[in-house]
């Protein structure tokens, strides 16, 4: 059974212990991914959050272009919006697909033949997915997962996700005819690559959840909402699919009225699906144990 560290606590310092809980020491050149956040976002982990933890570790934050229109579609208007967000004010900032893109496979994939990630991954010893957790207008709600699947994948691999691998192409995705189960088991099978990928090489990654400024939608729309519930606190473990089923119980256990909201946007997505698939998948177990610090 996986262990998820917990801590209600939203600090720097409190960022510093969870990781340190894990008991594991990263070494080398160590990538951090977040969402830099679309440009009108509101809810993207800030600089003062997150800054010193990165900045401890020597850490580079690591992006991938959006397959969408938007400010983030192209290498230099993202690092741009990651400037103007506060990212760069304590590390590189490094769009891996700036110099194009690696596919590697997926096993066992009902709707992937493989994903494509930025061609700087492979620049990288060891990986933090630090994730912000909140909804997400088509996935449901994004977390570990999403992060490790839309979030390291390349322009057209983002395509290649959200059309269940019918087209790279960012144009064509978007009018792609597929089942939203099909976009959800998708998103599994591609977090599943990277961290298959990863076990291959012998390169350590470690999952972060910050469960605070919680709005029904991502950090990726521009038109993000206000956060309709409390904060949460911050889960960590060795195992994604715990550390978002953590989040989620969490989201269902609330007796904030505003969860309401957010487990509609969640299941109207059929959002929850992902993390029974991924389990089947290999890629982690719902089953955890919870560890408070």
């Amino acid at each position: 059974m996986a262990k998820v560290y917990f801590t209600k606590e939203i600090t720097p310092e409190s960022l510093q212990k969870i990781y340190q809980a894990l008991g594991v020491k990263l070494k080398g050149k160590i990538g951090i991914k977040v969402s830099t956040g679309e440009k009108g976002a509101k809810g993207y982990l800030k600089a003062d959050l997150i800054g010193p933890f990165v900045k401890s570790l020597n850490g580079t934050i690591v992006e991938c272009n959006t397959a969408y229109p938007g400010e983030r579609n192209n290498a230099k208007d993202h690092l741009k919006v990651a400037e103007e967000h506060g990212f760069t004010s304590f590390a590189e900032v490094d769009i891996m697909d700036a110099e194009g893109e690696i596919k590697i496979p997926v096993h066992n994939g009902k709707h992937l033949k493989y994903d494509l990630l930025g061609s700087h991954f492979d620049n990288y010893d060891a990986f933090i997915n630090l994730a912000h957790g909140k909804g997400h207008m088509m996935g449901g709600f994004g977390a570990n997962l999403k992060n490790q699947s839309i979030g390291f994948a390349s322009r057209d691999g983002k395509a290649y996700i959200h059309s269940c691998g019918k087209t790279k192409s960012p144009k064509l995705c978007w009018i792609s005819k597929h089942e939203q189960i099909d976009f959800i088991e998708s998103m599994a099978e591609a977090a599943t690559a990277v961290a298959d990928y990863l076990k291959e090489q012998n390169k350590p990654i470690i999952y972060i959840t910050v469960m605070n400024a919680i709005s029904t939608s991502c950090d990726c729309d521009k038109d993000q909402d206000d956060p309709v519930m409390e904060d949460l606190g911050i889960v960590t473990s060795l195992d994604p699919v715990a550390n978002d089923q953590a989040f989620i119980d969490m989201v269902w256990t609330s007796k904030d009225p505003g969860a309401e909201k957010l487990k509609e946007r969640i299941d109207s997505r059929l959002g929850r699906e992902i993390l029974p698939y991924a389990e089947s998948l290999g890629l982690g177990e719902r089953k955890y144990e919870l560890v408070e610090i």
